[in-house]
C-alpha cells in the first residue's frame, strides 16, 4: 500500500507526534510504501515531506517562523510561550493573520495544505490525519480532499468538536455550539470568545466532508458521536495506542538503578509527563500531596518521587524527596526509568489515552491513575493497577501505601500488566489493526 500520514511534527512531539512517527516507521518496515506529512520536520528522513506553508514568503519572515517552531516543546511547560510563538511567526508573515487571532478566530490559513496530495512521488492510497491542529493544517479542504482519497482523522483529542479547546473539563457547550466559554486559556487559547464562529466554522466544513474516524479509547468516541464531526463519519473505529515492546519491557531493577545513579535501598515512584508542574492536563498537585502523606508513614525517610520531563531542583516533601529528571528523547533511556521504578502514578484533570501508562505497564510495574478521560480503558482495576477519584490525595496516597508495603501484589499486578499490553496495546497490533482497516477501505472505496 501507499500510506500518507499527517501529523504535526515527526520527532520531538507529544503523543500523537510520537504515535504517527511509530506507524510511518513500522509501514515501511513491512513493506509499504509509507510517508509523513509534517507541519514542522526535524528529522532527516527523505520520507517526512514539509507541507509547503512558506514556500513564498522571505528570508526574513522564514527566520521567525523557525524560530517560533523551535518554542514548540515548551508551549506545554511555560504559559504564555503558545501566544508567543504566534506572535513572532506571524506578525513578519501574516499581519492579518494576528488581526483574526485578536478576535479569537482560529486560523486556518495555510495553503500548503491544497498541495498535499502532490507531495509524494506516487499517488497515496490513503490519508491517516494525525492531530490537525498546531498552526500547519488548513480544515477547509477536507471537502476536497474526501472526494479524491479516503480519509481517516485520528483524533487524540476533543479539538476538533469543539470552539477552541483540546478538552473541555466539565463543560459540554461543544455539543450545542460552543459560545460564552468558561475559559478561553485552555489550550489551543484564544485571546476572545469567538467560540461559536469557531464552531459553526469546522461544522459547516464537515457537512461537506465524507471520512473514516478512530480514536485510542472508547470514550472519546462517545465524544465524537455526539458532536458536529458525527455526521461526516463513513465509519468510525476504536484502535487503542500501541507500545514498542522492544524498547519497553521489563528489566533487571538492582542492574538498572545502578546504571541510572539511583538508590537502592528506597521505594521510588515514578511520573512522566512534559512540564509536569505547569501541565494544565495533569494534576501535579494531588501527586505532590499523595507523596507527603505516604511519606508521614515512613519515618525512614526512604520514599523517592520520580518526576521525569522538566528541568528544576530537587524538592523536599515531608520525609520524602522529589527528583525531577529533565525531558528524555531517547525513548530506550525512558523506559529505563520505569524498569528502576517501583510503581508508577497518574493523576490526570483530563487525559484521552496517555502512552505513559501503557509504558510502565509494559515494562512490568503497577499503575495508580486517576479515573478520567480514557483512563479506565487502560488499567485493569485490582488487577494490574488501581483508580482514583479525580483530585483525591488521600485514595492516590492510600494506593501507593497499599503496594509500597505488599511486593508480593506488586510483582502480582506488574505480571498481570506485562500480560495485558501483550495481548491489547502493542504496537504490533495497532499496526495490524490499521493495515487491515486500510485494506477495507481501500477495496470498498469508490
Amino acid at each position: 500500500m501507499h500510506i500518507l500520514q499527517v501529523s504535526t511534527s515527526d520527532l520531538g512531539g507529544g503523543g500523537a507526534e510520537g504515535s504517527a512517527w511509530r506507524l510511518f516507521q513500522a509501514y515501511r518496515t513491512l513493506g509499504h510504501q509509507s510517508w509523513l506529512a509534517v507541519g514542522t520536520k526535524r528529522s532527516s528522513d527523505e520520507n517526512v515531506l514539509v507541507l509547503p506553508n512558506n514556500q513564498k514568503i522571505s528570508s526574513w519572515s522564514r527566520f521567525w517562523w523557525k524560530s517560533g517552531n523551535a518554542l514548540l516543546p515548551q508551549h506545554l511547560k511555560q504559559p504564555g510561550v503558545e501566544e508567543f510563538r504566534s506572535l513572532i511567526q506571524n506578525f513578519p508573515v501574516h499581519p492579518e493573520r494576528l488581526a483574526r487571532s485578536a478576535f479569537g478566530s482560529e486560523d486556518f490559513d495555510f495553503p500548503g495544505s491544497r498541495s498535499l496530495l502532490n507531495l509524494t512521488p506516487h499517488r497515496p492510497d490513503i490519508l491517516h490525519c494525525h492531530n490537525l491542529h498546531g498552526n500547519y493544517f488548513d480544515l477547509r479542504v477536507l471537502p476536497e480532499l474526501s472526494t479524491q482519497i479516503p480519509i481517516i482523522i485520528n483524533l487524540r483529542d476533543a479539538w476538533l468538536l469543539s470552539g477552541h479547546c483540546a478538552h473541555s473539563f466539565d463543560c459540554e457547550r461543544w455539543k450545542t455550539g460552543c459560545g460564552k466559554c468558561p475559559d478561553l486559556s485552555i489550550p489551543n487559547s484564544i485571546h476572545r470568545d469567538a467560540t461559536a464562529y469557531n464552531w459553526r466554522r469546522k461544522k459547516k466544513i464537515f457537512s461537506r466532508s465524507r471520512v473514516f474516524v478512530t480514536t485510542p479509547s472508547q470514550w472519546l468516541m462517545d465524544m465524537v458521536e455526539q458532536s458536529m464531526l458525527a455526521p461526516a463519519i463513513i465509519e468510525m473505529r476504536v484502535i487503542p495506542n500501541g507500545v514498542d515492546l522492544s524498547i519497553f519491557q521489563p528489566a533487571d531493577r538492582s542492574k538498572v538503578r545502578a546504571a541510572l545513579g539511583l538508590p537502592e535501598d528506597v521505594h521510588i515512584v515514578l511520573f512522566a509527563a512534559n512540564g509536569i508542574r505547569a501541565n494544565i492536563w495533569k494534576d501535579y498537585a494531588t501527586m505532590r500531596r499523595a507523596i507527603k502523606l505516604v511519606s508521614e508513614k515512613m519515618a525512614d525517610g526512604k520514599l523517592l518521587f520520580l518526576a521525569l520531563g522538566e528541568n528544576a531542583p530537587d524538592e523536599r516533601v515531608g520525609n520524602s524527596i522529589i527528583h525531577f529528571v529533565p525531558h528524555q528523547s531517547d525513548m530506550r533511556m525512558v523506559a529505563r526509568y520505569y524498569q528502576a521504578a517501583d510503581l508508577y502514578i497518574h493523576a490526570a484533570r483530563a487525559d484521552t489515552f496517555p502512552n505513559t501508562i501503557l509504558e510502565a505497564l509494559a515494562c512490568g510495574i503497577p499503575v495508580i491513575a486517576t479515573a478520567v478521560g480514557g483512563i479506565p480503558e487502560q488499567i485493569h482495576e485490582g488487577k494490574t493497577g488501581f483508580l482514583t477519584p479525580l483530585g483525591d490525595a488521600s485514595a492516590m496516597a492510600g494506593a501507593i501505601w497499599r503496594l509500597l508495603e505488599d511486593p508480593d501484589l506488586r510483582k502480582k499486578m506488574g505480571d498481570a500488566a506485562i500480560r495485558e499490553v501483550n495481548e491489547k496495546f502493542s504496537l504490533d497490533l495497532q499496526v495490524k489493526r490499521f493495515l487491515s482497516w486500510y485494506e477495507e477501505i481501500i477495496s470498498n472505496w469508490k
